[in-house]
């Protein structure tokens, strides 16, 4: 049986972590709904009643390992004051679709199946707030007022997220387009909203 770990102690983060580890790599190979808890524990080499002690739900189990998934991303996606702002974001952008490609039926669960579950919109939001403290501290934007910035920013994440989720699930554009199109979106509307000279 190709996949199933034989059982061994392992101390309670140890477990934790290699369940979400092993849930991650399912729930990025299958859509949610074809993802079982049965599956997840047989492959971890545990019973299924110890999986459900550390996750009471499949649910549970996609919120940990999506907030973790988050975590990560937000600490990969730095911002480098000296360079221009489009660049800046636009290696934001590429680090995002790396992610959403690499993890693409977790981000599609996320987005869709789970779109109205509170905790997983909590992390998204959650993400997107971390995202944009950082921009504002890190990227100059003359010409415009902090608040403007805060308010563009948050209107334009959930276009991009839209945008990319829609991607993932037609391709019915290239990736470079896609990256374009969203770097394109803010600088457009900043563009709009600078303040005369």
């Amino acid at each position: 049986m190709g996949g199933v770990t034989k059982r061994r102690r392992l101390d309670p983060a140890e477990r934790r972590a290699e369940l979400l580890d092993v849930g991650a790599r399912l729930f990025a190979a299958k859509p949610y709904e074809d993802v079982f808890m049965e599956e997840i524990a047989e492959r971890a080499g545990i019973s299924r009643a110890l999986l459900y002690r550390y996750f009471p739900s499949k649910r549970d189990l996609f919120a940990a390992i999506y907030q973790r998934a988050a975590d990560r991303l937000v600490a990969d996606v730095e911002f480098d004051p000296s360079a221009p702002v489009a660049d800046q974001v636009s290696d934001a952008i590429d680090a995002h679709i790396d992610y959403f490609v690499a993890n693409r039926n977790t981000v599609l669960a996320a987005n869709r199946d789970l779109a109205g579950d509170r905790v997983i919109q909590a992390i998204i939001d959650e993400e997107c707030a971390t995202l944009r403290g950082r921009l504002l501290d890190t990227v100059s934007f003359p010409g415009h007022s902090r608040e403007m910035v805060s308010a563009v920013l948050t209107s334009w994440m959930v276009f991009v997220r839209a945008l990319c989720v829609d991607w993932l699930a037609t391709q019915a554009f290239s990736r470079a387009q896609l990256r374009d199109i969203c770097v394109g979106a803010l600088m457009g509307a900043l563009g709009a909203s600078a303040d005369p000279d």
